[in-house]
């Protein structure tokens, strides 16, 4: 009896070593790891914080769009966090092949179903970044002309001259041709005048040229130019060709129209045939 307590308590501490031997075996070689995996989560969240903090001002800097800037933060910070904490995974040894496969099937499942909201929120990302308009221009796209209110992600928001908002997809905007009116500053009117070979050239010319040289309206540069552009059998056209802001086109076409037709009355000459 004596001699199998005595086996057993020698098993028993054989039993107990062997245990203490996993432990430490197991702590020198994981534990290491443990401690660096570790080091570098505390390590790459700090430098994260500090990359953070530097985008945000950059961003401020270049005056990248306001509805631009939580998305690239966004996109920017998550993608780091990701990799740091695969990072930390291959430190310890986590194999990634699981984690890569379902990420890679996720992606593609989600990309098929919105792909086309997909692609307005890429184009509404390069609207803001390339900036071929900006919230207050002019500009003709899908056949509206309006003014551009608002730049969202996915859409453009565009109030027509006659009040009415339209909603455009932005796929729709870096697909098509854009007219932006308002981009340089100025814009040309084109006004045709027809007159009888019997008035005389040279004086609706100088009067005209009197005219637009007080208008407010007319730009002096580019300089506005009177000519002959076409004859027919009975009349012959004038041309002006006159710059003025693109903003208010419209309302400043039509007052030197109105004041166009205003001066030739004055003077006594008739437009068109008799």
């Amino acid at each position: 009896m004596l001699r199998a307590n005595i086996l057993l308590t020698v098993l028993a501490n054989e039993e107990i070593k062997r245990a203490y031997d996993r432990i430490f075996d197991w702590l020198f070689t994981v534990g290491p790891r443990i401690v660096l995996s570790a080091f570098m989560l505390f390590f790459g969240l700090w430098i994260i914080r500090i990359i953070r903090k530097k985008v945000t001002r950059r961003m401020g800097q270049k005056n990248v769009h306001s509805s631009l800037r939580p998305f690239i933060e966004s996109v920017v910070f998550t993608a780091l966090h990701v990799a740091l904490i695969f990072l930390v995974m291959e430190i310890l040894g986590i194999k990634l092949t699981l984690f890569a496969a379902v990420i890679a099937a996720f992606g593609a499942a989600v990309g098929l179903a919105l792909s086309g909201t997909l692609q307005n929120f890429a184009s509404g990302v390069l609207i803001l970044l390339l900036k071929p308009f900006k919230t207050g221009d002019n500009i003709i796209a899908q056949s509206l002309e309006g003014t551009v209110t608002s730049i969202q992600i996915f859409y453009t928001v565009v109030t027509t001259f006659d009040n009415r908002t339209v909603i455009m997809p932005n796929s729709k905007l870096s697909n098509e041709v854009i007219i932006n009116i308002t981009l340089n500053g100025s814009r040309r009117v084109d006004i045709k005048l027809d007159f009888t070979y019997k008035q005389d050239f040279k004086k609706i010319k100088e009067l005209l040229s009197k005219a637009f040289a007080g208008f407010t309206e007319v730009q002096a540069d580019p300089a506005f130019r009177i000519g002959i552009a076409a004859f027919e059998a009975e009349t012959y056209t004038i041309v002006c060709n006159l710059w003025i802001k693109a903003h208010g086109f419209e309302d400043q076409r039509m007052a030197i129209n109105e004041k166009v037709l205003a001066i030739l009355q004055g003077a006594g000459i008739e437009i068109g045939k008799d």
